[in-house]
């Protein structure tokens, strides 16, 4: 029997080489996998406030960026705000989709899969009766998220899903999302 073994190329953009590389790297040095992330928060007017984020502890030394981030959070003017921007639970849901997201570039490239289109929809169900005070029963976050991937790739369905699968799994946000993480508040 004879069979030829040809390679799939997939350029989805993403440096596959350097993520192996830096897996195998903190492998070795488990101490430089310790990251600690920052954001600073101002509060702008009414509900709108603006964080920014730039500087982070990584690979055992302080890093930052060239370009320092900033991102606007508000609420709509159906709960009396100016609607200057995305809501902080809408920014989460956002948060989400973009893990997943690279994700699935990061997992399709590694597997040789060629993505042409990757849409992620998210949907969140909140009960408001938690944060506005009106039933102490009901939690104040989302009661349900769901995600809808339409994906087109060189790949069967098969192969798609296990993509998926694949970005759930590694997903921070995703973790951070489903489990409890402890959040110590302090006023300086």
């Amino acid at each position: 029997m004879n069979t030829t073994n040809t390679e799939t190329v997939a350029n989805n953009g993403v440096n596959v080489e350097a993520l192996i590389g830096a897996r195998a790297a903190l492998d070795e040095m488990p101490a430089a996998a310790q990251f600690t992330w920052r954001a600073t928060c101002n509060w702008v007017n009414g509900v709108h406030s603006r964080s920014t984020v730039n500087g982070f502890f990584g690979l055992g030394e302080e890093q930052t960026r060239e370009t320092t981030f900033s991102i606007d959070t508000d609420h709509p003017e159906v709960f009396a705000a100016e609607d200057n921007a995305a809501t902080p639970v809408e920014l989460v849901m956002t948060g989400l989709a973009g893990c997943l997201t690279a994700g699935v570039a990061s997992v399709a490239q590694y597997r040789g899969i060629q993505l042409h289109s990757v849409k992620a929809t998210l949907e969140g169900d909140m009960d408001l009766q938690g944060i506005m005070g009106i039933d102490a029963d009901v939690r104040n976050g989302f009661d349900a998220i769901r995600v809808k991937f339409e994906i087109d790739a060189d790949a069967s369905e098969d192969e798609i899903r296990a993509v998926v699968a694949q970005s759930q799994k590694r997903s921070a946000v995703f973790d951070i999302i489903t489990n409890p993480t402890n959040v110590f508040v302090e006023v300086a």
